[in-house]
């Protein structure tokens, strides 16, 4: 399955470090990423996959928490949202 990420909040040491590492023990494939700076405000967008032994809502659910840890905002959408709105 792939998906996107985005994480957005204030900058802070650490942040594509946390958010990989996450990635890595939930077995997730870091595809593509972007990032940058916006007013100190850092923001990431990446593009993951990985087998279908894993499950979406493991996925969201861990990227949930780390969110709460850490204080900053990160969601994830299946590709296929973004496939179907490509379509219309």
């Amino acid at each position: 399955m792939k998906a996107i990420i985005t994480v957005i909040g204030h900058d802070q040491i650490g942040i594509v470090a946390k958010v990989s590492a996450k990635l890595a023990e939930l077995h997730v494939n870091i595809l593509d990423i972007s990032q940058t700076l916006m007013d100190g405000n850092f923001t990431m967008m990446t593009m993951v996959e990985w087998q279908d032994s894993v499950k979406f809502e493991d996925v969201k659910s861990n990227l949930e928490s780390l969110a709460n840890e850490t204080g900053l905002d990160i969601h994830i959408q299946r590709e296929e949202i973004f496939d179907a709105i490509q379509k219309l």
